[in-house]
Protein backbone atom coordinates (compact mmCIF):
# COMPACT_ATOMS: atom_id res chain seq x y z
CA UNK A 1 0.00 0.00 0.00
CA UNK A 2 0.98 3.33 -0.91
CA UNK A 3 0.78 6.00 2.14
CA UNK A 4 -0.29 9.05 0.10
CA UNK A 5 0.10 12.38 1.61
CA UNK A 6 -3.28 13.81 2.88
CA UNK A 7 -4.58 16.06 -0.36
CA UNK A 8 -4.74 19.78 0.18
CA UNK A 9 -4.79 20.05 3.79
CA UNK A 10 -1.55 18.84 4.36
CA UNK A 11 0.15 21.68 2.39
CA UNK A 12 -1.95 24.17 3.87
CA UNK A 13 -0.75 22.62 7.61
CA UNK A 14 3.15 22.13 6.39
CA UNK A 15 3.11 26.16 5.36
CA UNK A 16 1.62 26.70 8.69
CA UNK A 17 3.04 23.75 11.25
CA UNK A 18 6.28 23.30 12.53
CA UNK A 19 7.03 19.45 11.74
CA UNK A 20 5.50 17.70 14.95
CA UNK A 21 7.00 14.49 16.20
CA UNK A 22 4.94 11.83 18.03
CA UNK A 23 5.47 13.33 21.35
CA UNK A 24 2.81 16.24 20.90
CA UNK A 25 1.93 18.75 23.51
CA UNK A 26 1.15 16.49 26.50
CA UNK A 27 1.71 12.57 26.49
CA UNK A 28 2.23 9.79 29.38
CA UNK A 29 3.82 6.37 28.40
CA UNK A 30 1.83 3.46 30.32
CA UNK A 31 3.38 1.06 32.21
CA UNK A 32 2.28 -2.23 32.64
CA UNK A 33 0.18 -2.38 36.12
CA UNK A 34 0.29 -5.72 38.76
CA UNK A 35 -2.22 -7.98 38.45
CA UNK A 36 -2.59 -11.17 39.65
CA UNK A 37 -1.59 -13.57 37.15
CA UNK A 38 -4.40 -16.37 38.17
CA UNK A 39 -6.67 -13.51 37.66
CA UNK A 40 -8.79 -14.19 34.75
CA UNK A 41 -8.75 -11.39 31.69
CA UNK A 42 -11.97 -9.66 31.68
CA UNK A 43 -12.35 -10.63 28.05
CA UNK A 44 -12.29 -14.17 29.12
CA UNK A 45 -15.50 -16.14 27.63
CA UNK A 46 -15.66 -13.35 24.42
CA UNK A 47 -16.01 -13.88 20.94
CA UNK A 48 -12.53 -11.77 20.08
CA UNK A 49 -9.06 -12.50 18.59
CA UNK A 50 -7.13 -14.28 20.17
CA UNK A 51 -3.52 -11.67 21.18
CA UNK A 52 -0.36 -12.61 20.12
CA UNK A 53 1.87 -13.79 23.22
CA UNK A 54 5.03 -11.50 21.68
CA UNK A 55 6.12 -8.20 23.33
CA UNK A 56 4.29 -5.74 20.91
CA UNK A 57 3.98 -1.69 21.20
CA UNK A 58 0.93 0.65 20.36
CA UNK A 59 0.98 4.36 19.76
CA UNK A 60 -2.58 5.76 20.93
CA UNK A 61 -3.43 9.31 20.38
CA UNK A 62 -6.18 11.18 21.94
CA UNK A 63 -6.89 14.76 23.47
CA UNK A 64 -7.92 13.60 27.14
CA UNK A 65 -5.98 16.44 28.68
CA UNK A 66 -8.46 17.28 31.43
CA UNK A 67 -10.54 15.34 34.08
CA UNK A 68 -12.49 13.52 33.87
CA UNK A 69 -11.49 12.09 30.86
CA UNK A 70 -7.82 11.24 30.76
CA UNK A 71 -8.18 9.34 34.06
CA UNK A 72 -11.31 7.30 32.63
CA UNK A 73 -9.51 6.87 28.89
CA UNK A 74 -5.74 6.40 30.83
CA UNK A 75 -7.68 3.79 33.27
CA UNK A 76 -8.95 2.01 30.07
CA UNK A 77 -5.19 1.49 29.04
CA UNK A 78 -4.21 0.27 32.10
CA UNK A 79 -6.83 -2.73 32.40
CA UNK A 80 -6.05 -3.43 28.96
CA UNK A 81 -2.22 -4.06 29.99
CA UNK A 82 -2.71 -5.84 33.02
CA UNK A 83 -4.81 -8.15 31.14
CA UNK A 84 -2.38 -8.23 28.25
CA UNK A 85 1.33 -7.47 30.08
CA UNK A 86 3.36 -8.25 27.08
CA UNK A 87 1.37 -5.50 25.44
CA UNK A 88 3.01 -1.96 25.77
CA UNK A 89 0.54 1.15 25.10
CA UNK A 90 2.46 4.65 24.58
CA UNK A 91 -0.21 6.73 25.23
CA UNK A 92 -0.09 10.37 24.28
CA UNK A 93 -2.43 13.12 24.97
CA UNK A 94 -2.82 16.32 22.30
CA UNK A 95 -4.42 19.44 22.92
CA UNK A 96 -7.84 19.40 21.09
CA UNK A 97 -7.14 22.68 19.28
CA UNK A 98 -4.01 21.57 17.26
CA UNK A 99 -4.93 17.71 17.00
CA UNK A 100 -5.60 17.55 13.58
CA UNK A 101 -3.29 19.36 12.24
CA UNK A 102 -0.54 17.17 13.90
CA UNK A 103 -2.28 14.38 13.26
CA UNK A 104 -1.98 15.18 9.27
CA UNK A 105 1.52 15.96 9.79
CA UNK A 106 2.50 12.63 11.79
CA UNK A 107 0.99 10.93 8.83
CA UNK A 108 3.00 12.66 5.92
CA UNK A 109 6.34 11.74 8.20
CA UNK A 110 5.14 8.32 8.75
CA UNK A 111 5.23 8.90 12.68
CA UNK A 112 1.28 8.50 12.35
CA UNK A 113 0.11 6.82 15.82
CA UNK A 114 -1.23 3.13 15.79
CA UNK A 115 -4.72 3.96 17.05
CA UNK A 116 -5.68 7.91 16.88
CA UNK A 117 -9.04 9.54 18.11
CA UNK A 118 -11.06 11.45 15.59
CA UNK A 119 -14.61 12.73 14.98
CA UNK A 120 -15.50 10.92 11.99
CA UNK A 121 -16.43 12.54 8.90
CA UNK A 122 -14.79 14.68 5.63
CA UNK A 123 -11.52 13.71 8.27
CA UNK A 124 -12.01 10.16 8.73
CA UNK A 125 -12.86 9.37 5.05
CA UNK A 126 -9.41 11.17 3.94
CA UNK A 127 -7.57 9.44 6.58
CA UNK A 128 -8.67 6.10 5.01
CA UNK A 129 -8.50 7.23 1.34
CA UNK A 130 -4.64 8.21 2.11
CA UNK A 131 -4.15 4.57 3.67
CA UNK A 132 -4.06 5.42 7.34
CA UNK A 133 -6.68 3.93 8.91
CA UNK A 134 -7.48 -0.22 8.53
CA UNK A 135 -11.02 -1.31 7.21
CA UNK A 136 -12.91 -3.23 10.11
CA UNK A 137 -15.73 -4.31 8.65
CA UNK A 138 -15.22 -7.84 8.67
CA UNK A 139 -13.82 -7.72 11.88
CA UNK A 140 -16.72 -5.71 13.54
CA UNK A 141 -19.12 -8.52 11.97
CA UNK A 142 -17.43 -11.32 12.90
CA UNK A 143 -16.07 -10.03 16.83
CA UNK A 144 -18.14 -9.11 19.85
CA UNK A 145 -18.51 -5.48 20.31
CA UNK A 146 -21.31 -2.81 22.11
CA UNK A 147 -24.80 -2.50 21.19
CA UNK A 148 -23.81 0.71 19.40
CA UNK A 149 -27.05 2.97 18.83
CA UNK A 150 -27.37 3.09 14.98
CA UNK A 151 -26.03 6.88 14.01
CA UNK A 152 -22.84 5.98 15.75
CA UNK A 153 -22.59 3.41 13.33
CA UNK A 154 -23.22 5.21 10.50
CA UNK A 155 -20.96 7.92 11.44
CA UNK A 156 -18.09 5.28 12.08
CA UNK A 157 -18.84 4.45 8.38
CA UNK A 158 -17.73 5.20 4.66
CA UNK A 159 -18.67 3.73 1.86
CA UNK A 160 -20.20 0.93 3.18
CA UNK A 161 -16.80 0.03 5.66
CA UNK A 162 -16.72 0.40 9.38
CA UNK A 163 -13.46 2.07 9.95
CA UNK A 164 -13.79 3.37 13.35
CA UNK A 165 -14.85 2.17 17.05
CA UNK A 166 -16.47 4.50 18.98
CA UNK A 167 -16.09 5.96 22.50
CA UNK A 168 -17.02 8.85 23.13
CA UNK A 169 -20.63 8.97 23.94
CA UNK A 170 -23.51 11.52 22.41
CA UNK A 171 -22.31 14.93 22.01
CA UNK A 172 -25.64 17.32 21.72
CA UNK A 173 -25.00 20.92 21.55
CA UNK A 174 -27.75 23.20 23.61
CA UNK A 175 -27.22 26.32 25.55
CA UNK A 176 -25.96 26.53 28.99
CA UNK A 177 -27.35 29.23 31.34
CA UNK A 178 -26.69 30.47 35.05
CA UNK A 179 -30.67 29.76 36.08
CA UNK A 180 -29.65 31.69 39.27
CA UNK A 181 -28.40 34.50 37.75
CA UNK A 182 -32.24 34.67 35.12
CA UNK A 183 -34.42 34.70 38.39
CA UNK A 184 -32.67 37.24 39.87
CA UNK A 185 -33.07 39.07 36.65
CA UNK A 186 -36.48 38.03 36.18
CA UNK A 187 -35.75 36.42 33.06
CA UNK A 188 -37.06 33.74 31.08
CA UNK A 189 -36.22 31.00 29.44
CA UNK A 190 -36.46 31.82 25.50
CA UNK A 191 -38.06 30.11 23.18
CA UNK A 192 -37.77 31.35 19.98
CA UNK A 193 -34.24 33.43 18.72
CA UNK A 194 -36.53 36.79 18.85
CA UNK A 195 -37.11 36.18 23.10
CA UNK A 196 -33.27 35.33 22.94
CA UNK A 197 -32.08 38.80 21.35
CA UNK A 198 -34.81 39.89 24.08
CA UNK A 199 -32.60 38.38 27.00
CA UNK A 200 -30.06 39.41 25.55
CA UNK A 201 -30.52 42.92 25.34
CA UNK A 202 -31.93 42.85 29.48
CA UNK A 203 -28.23 41.30 30.35
CA UNK A 204 -26.60 43.77 28.46
CA UNK A 205 -28.29 46.98 29.54
CA UNK A 206 -27.60 44.86 33.39
CA UNK A 207 -23.98 44.75 32.72
CA UNK A 208 -23.73 41.76 31.95
CA UNK A 209 -22.24 39.74 28.78
CA UNK A 210 -25.20 37.61 27.21
CA UNK A 211 -22.76 34.44 25.79
CA UNK A 212 -19.53 33.63 26.83
CA UNK A 213 -17.66 32.49 24.21
CA UNK A 214 -13.54 31.52 23.38
CA UNK A 215 -13.23 32.23 19.78
CA UNK A 216 -9.62 31.74 19.34
CA UNK A 217 -10.59 27.75 18.81
CA UNK A 218 -13.30 28.95 15.83
CA UNK A 219 -15.09 25.65 16.16
CA UNK A 220 -16.98 27.46 19.02
CA UNK A 221 -17.74 30.30 17.04
CA UNK A 222 -19.10 27.64 14.38
CA UNK A 223 -21.51 26.83 16.59
CA UNK A 224 -23.87 29.53 16.35
CA UNK A 225 -23.45 29.78 12.93
CA UNK A 226 -24.46 26.17 12.13
CA UNK A 227 -27.39 26.42 14.45
CA UNK A 228 -28.45 29.84 13.18
CA UNK A 229 -28.55 28.41 9.36
CA UNK A 230 -30.32 25.22 10.75
CA UNK A 231 -33.08 27.23 12.30
CA UNK A 232 -33.16 29.56 9.05
CA UNK A 233 -33.44 26.41 6.22
CA UNK A 234 -33.22 23.03 8.20
CA UNK A 235 -30.76 20.66 6.70
CA UNK A 236 -31.52 21.91 3.05
CA UNK A 237 -29.21 24.73 2.48
CA UNK A 238 -26.31 23.17 4.45
CA UNK A 239 -26.63 19.71 2.10
CA UNK A 240 -26.58 22.10 -1.35
CA UNK A 241 -24.06 24.08 -0.42
CA UNK A 242 -21.98 20.99 0.06
CA UNK A 243 -22.45 19.10 -3.02
CA UNK A 244 -22.43 22.99 -4.57
CA UNK A 245 -25.16 21.36 -6.76
CA UNK A 246 -28.13 23.06 -8.15
CA UNK A 247 -27.15 26.55 -6.82
CA UNK A 248 -26.07 25.35 -3.84
CA UNK A 249 -23.77 27.71 -1.96
CA UNK A 250 -22.95 29.22 1.45
CA UNK A 251 -23.76 32.34 0.09
CA UNK A 252 -27.24 31.19 0.02
CA UNK A 253 -30.06 33.03 2.19
CA UNK A 254 -29.16 30.69 5.63
CA UNK A 255 -25.83 31.54 5.68
CA UNK A 256 -26.31 35.33 5.01
CA UNK A 257 -29.12 35.16 7.54
CA UNK A 258 -26.20 33.45 9.87
CA UNK A 259 -23.61 35.80 9.60
CA UNK A 260 -25.50 38.69 9.81
CA UNK A 261 -27.12 37.89 12.81
CA UNK A 262 -23.75 36.91 14.58
CA UNK A 263 -22.42 40.50 13.64
CA UNK A 264 -25.54 42.15 14.44
CA UNK A 265 -24.84 40.76 17.93
CA UNK A 266 -21.01 41.24 18.32
CA UNK A 267 -21.60 45.00 17.28
CA UNK A 268 -23.83 44.77 20.00
CA UNK A 269 -21.52 43.34 22.58
CA UNK A 270 -23.42 40.31 23.13
CA UNK A 271 -20.12 38.28 22.90
CA UNK A 272 -16.98 39.23 25.08
CA UNK A 273 -14.52 41.80 24.23
CA UNK A 274 -11.39 40.61 22.60
CA UNK A 275 -13.75 36.90 21.82
CA UNK A 276 -11.02 35.68 19.12
CA UNK A 277 -8.46 36.01 21.42
CA UNK A 278 -10.13 33.43 23.94
CA UNK A 279 -9.13 29.83 23.87
CA UNK A 280 -11.81 27.18 24.92
CA UNK A 281 -9.04 24.57 25.49
CA UNK A 282 -7.82 27.01 28.68
CA UNK A 283 -11.66 26.85 29.76
CA UNK A 284 -11.75 30.50 29.37
CA UNK A 285 -15.10 30.73 28.45
CA UNK A 286 -16.60 28.94 31.59
CA UNK A 287 -14.66 31.23 33.19
CA UNK A 288 -16.99 33.88 32.43
CA UNK A 289 -19.76 31.74 33.49
CA UNK A 290 -18.21 31.04 37.03
CA UNK A 291 -17.63 34.76 37.81
CA UNK A 292 -20.94 36.25 36.75
CA UNK A 293 -20.04 37.89 33.87
CA UNK A 294 -21.60 36.15 31.39
CA UNK A 295 -25.45 34.29 31.47
CA UNK A 296 -24.89 31.61 28.72
CA UNK A 297 -22.87 29.38 26.73
CA UNK A 298 -23.26 27.66 23.22
CA UNK A 299 -21.70 24.27 23.83
CA UNK A 300 -21.50 20.63 23.75
CA UNK A 301 -22.52 18.64 26.18
CA UNK A 302 -19.18 17.69 27.74
CA UNK A 303 -19.16 20.89 29.17
CA UNK A 304 -21.66 19.21 32.00
CA UNK A 305 -18.52 16.78 33.06
CA UNK A 306 -16.48 19.67 32.74
CA UNK A 307 -18.45 22.19 34.96
CA UNK A 308 -19.09 19.28 37.11
CA UNK A 309 -15.56 18.52 37.43
CA UNK A 310 -14.70 22.06 38.64
CA UNK A 311 -17.31 22.39 41.26
CA UNK A 312 -20.00 19.74 41.00
CA UNK A 313 -22.13 22.06 43.99
CA UNK A 314 -21.90 25.39 41.84
CA UNK A 315 -23.29 23.62 38.94
CA UNK A 316 -26.06 22.34 40.29
CA UNK A 317 -26.98 25.46 42.26
CA UNK A 318 -26.53 26.96 38.98
CA UNK A 319 -26.43 25.75 35.77
CA UNK A 320 -29.37 24.54 33.32
CA UNK A 321 -29.54 23.99 29.84
CA UNK A 322 -32.63 25.14 26.75
CA UNK A 323 -32.69 23.72 23.17
CA UNK A 324 -31.29 26.50 20.51
CA UNK A 325 -34.24 28.82 20.00
CA UNK A 326 -36.84 28.55 16.88
CA UNK A 327 -36.91 30.91 14.03
CA UNK A 328 -39.95 31.86 14.41
CA UNK A 329 -40.13 33.32 10.41
CA UNK A 330 -38.88 30.26 9.06
CA UNK A 331 -41.17 27.91 11.28
CA UNK A 332 -44.01 29.75 9.34
CA UNK A 333 -42.74 28.97 6.23
CA UNK A 334 -42.65 25.27 7.02
CA UNK A 335 -38.67 25.60 8.16
CA UNK A 336 -38.21 22.33 9.90
CA UNK A 337 -37.27 23.59 13.89
CA UNK A 338 -36.14 20.32 15.20
CA UNK A 339 -32.54 20.26 13.27
CA UNK A 340 -29.95 19.83 15.98
CA UNK A 341 -26.30 20.28 15.81
CA UNK A 342 -23.77 17.26 17.44
CA UNK A 343 -22.66 13.74 17.30
CA UNK A 344 -23.61 9.96 17.96
CA UNK A 345 -20.00 9.17 17.73
CA UNK A 346 -18.22 11.87 20.06
CA UNK A 347 -15.11 9.77 19.38
CA UNK A 348 -14.29 7.41 17.01
CA UNK A 349 -10.73 5.75 17.50
CA UNK A 350 -9.49 4.68 13.83
CA UNK A 351 -6.69 1.74 13.40
CA UNK A 352 -3.00 2.37 11.19
CA UNK A 353 -1.75 -1.07 11.52
CA UNK A 354 0.21 -1.89 8.10
CA UNK A 355 3.81 -3.32 8.12
CA UNK A 356 6.53 -1.62 6.08
CA UNK A 357 5.36 -3.37 2.72
CA UNK A 358 2.32 -2.11 3.41
CA UNK A 359 0.08 -5.31 4.68
CA UNK A 360 -1.99 -5.22 7.59
CA UNK A 361 -0.41 -6.17 10.70
CA UNK A 362 -3.26 -8.16 11.67
CA UNK A 363 -1.89 -8.98 15.29
CA UNK A 364 -1.91 -5.00 16.13
CA UNK A 365 -4.84 -4.58 13.97
CA UNK A 366 -6.70 -7.52 16.78
CA UNK A 367 -4.90 -6.15 19.52
CA UNK A 368 -6.32 -2.42 18.78
CA UNK A 369 -9.89 -3.86 18.28
CA UNK A 370 -9.98 -5.27 21.70
CA UNK A 371 -9.00 -2.47 23.20
CA UNK A 372 -10.81 -0.15 21.79
CA UNK A 373 -14.00 -2.45 22.04
CA UNK A 374 -13.65 -4.23 25.37
CA UNK A 375 -11.74 -1.72 27.37
CA UNK A 376 -13.11 1.99 25.95
CA UNK A 377 -16.32 0.48 26.50
CA UNK A 378 -16.67 -2.11 29.33
CA UNK A 379 -18.46 -1.33 32.19
CA UNK A 380 -15.77 1.30 34.06
CA UNK A 381 -15.43 2.95 31.56
CA UNK A 382 -19.23 3.79 30.48
CA UNK A 383 -19.81 3.75 34.72
CA UNK A 384 -17.14 6.59 34.81
CA UNK A 385 -18.45 8.20 31.15
CA UNK A 386 -22.12 8.41 33.29
CA UNK A 387 -20.48 9.76 35.98
CA UNK A 388 -18.83 12.55 34.83
CA UNK A 389 -21.82 13.47 32.62
CA UNK A 390 -21.47 12.06 29.30
CA UNK A 391 -23.50 9.37 27.70
CA UNK A 392 -21.89 6.51 25.61
CA UNK A 393 -23.63 5.70 22.35
CA UNK A 394 -24.21 2.40 23.36
CA UNK A 395 -28.15 1.47 23.15
CA UNK A 396 -30.03 1.77 26.41
CA UNK A 397 -27.58 3.99 28.55
CA UNK A 398 -30.12 6.95 27.45
CA UNK A 399 -32.35 5.42 29.85
CA UNK A 400 -30.02 5.87 32.83
CA UNK A 401 -29.27 9.54 32.16
CA UNK A 402 -30.08 10.92 35.65
CA UNK A 403 -28.86 14.29 35.75
CA UNK A 404 -31.41 16.88 34.82
CA UNK A 405 -29.45 19.13 32.26
CA UNK A 406 -27.83 15.74 30.44
CA UNK A 407 -31.66 14.63 30.89
CA UNK A 408 -32.59 17.80 28.67
CA UNK A 409 -29.68 17.12 26.20
CA UNK A 410 -30.82 13.44 25.29
CA UNK A 411 -34.18 14.33 25.29
CA UNK A 412 -33.57 17.11 22.66
CA UNK A 413 -31.41 14.75 20.92
CA UNK A 414 -33.43 11.65 20.51
CA UNK A 415 -36.55 14.04 19.24
CA UNK A 416 -34.53 16.00 16.11
CA UNK A 417 -35.62 14.84 12.73
CA UNK A 418 -31.74 14.99 12.20
CA UNK A 419 -28.49 15.51 13.76
CA UNK A 420 -26.29 17.82 12.31
CA UNK A 421 -22.93 16.66 13.05
CA UNK A 422 -20.27 19.78 13.39
CA UNK A 423 -19.26 21.46 9.97
CA UNK A 424 -15.26 21.25 11.16
CA UNK A 425 -16.20 17.53 11.68
CA UNK A 426 -18.02 17.24 8.37
CA UNK A 427 -16.43 19.22 5.68
CA UNK A 428 -12.92 18.10 3.94
CA UNK A 429 -10.17 18.52 5.94
CA UNK A 430 -8.88 21.35 3.66
CA UNK A 431 -12.48 22.81 3.32
CA UNK A 432 -12.94 22.50 7.36
CA UNK A 433 -9.26 25.36 8.11
CA UNK A 434 -11.08 27.47 5.32
CA UNK A 435 -14.62 27.35 7.07
CA UNK A 436 -12.67 28.05 10.74
CA UNK A 437 -10.86 30.36 9.64
CA UNK A 438 -13.62 31.94 8.13
CA UNK A 439 -15.50 32.02 11.88
CA UNK A 440 -12.30 34.31 12.97
CA UNK A 441 -13.02 36.70 10.19
CA UNK A 442 -17.30 36.56 10.97
CA UNK A 443 -16.73 37.82 14.40
CA UNK A 444 -13.56 39.37 14.34
CA UNK A 445 -16.20 42.16 11.70
CA UNK A 446 -13.49 41.36 9.41
CA UNK A 447 -15.35 40.27 6.71
CA UNK A 448 -19.12 40.32 5.08
CA UNK A 449 -21.45 37.12 5.52
CA UNK A 450 -20.90 37.17 1.41
CA UNK A 451 -17.04 37.29 1.85
CA UNK A 452 -16.86 34.17 3.92
CA UNK A 453 -19.44 32.58 2.33
CA UNK A 454 -17.33 32.68 -1.27
CA UNK A 455 -14.23 31.62 0.83
CA UNK A 456 -16.21 28.66 1.31
CA UNK A 457 -17.51 27.86 -1.96
CA UNK A 458 -14.56 28.54 -3.43
CA UNK A 459 -12.76 25.40 -0.86
CA UNK A 460 -15.41 23.18 -1.35
CA UNK A 461 -15.62 23.17 -5.24
CA UNK A 462 -11.42 22.45 -5.04
CA UNK A 463 -12.12 19.78 -2.63
CA UNK A 464 -15.09 18.29 -4.89
CA UNK A 465 -12.40 18.80 -7.93
CA UNK A 466 -9.65 16.90 -6.35
CA UNK A 467 -11.65 14.29 -5.15
CA UNK A 468 -13.02 12.94 -8.12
Amino acid sequence: MNKKVLTSFLAAVLAATTMIGCGGNSSSSSSTPAKDPSAPKQTEGKNLPELTTEPMEITLWDIATEEPAKSAQEGAVQRFMADYPNIKVNQVHQQNDNYKQQLVVAMSSKQAPNMYIHWGGGPMAEYYNSGFANDITDMYAKYDHPDFVDAAVAQSTYDGKMLAIPFGGLSGCDIFYNKTLFKEKGLEVPKTIDELEDVCAKLKKEGITPFALANASKWTGSMYYMYLVARHSGNDEFNAAYTQENGGSFTSDAFIYAGEKIQDWVKKGYFPDGVNSLTADDNQDRALLYDGSAAMMLHGSWQVAGIKADNEDWYNENIGVFRFPEDTEAKEKGVPQDVEIGTAIGNGFSFNCFKDDGSVDQDMLDACYVLATQYYNDDTYNDMQMEGGNIPSIKGFDEKVEDPNNRVVVDVFFKASNVQLWYDQYLPASVTEVHKDCMTELFGLEKTPEEIGKEQDAAMQKAIKENK
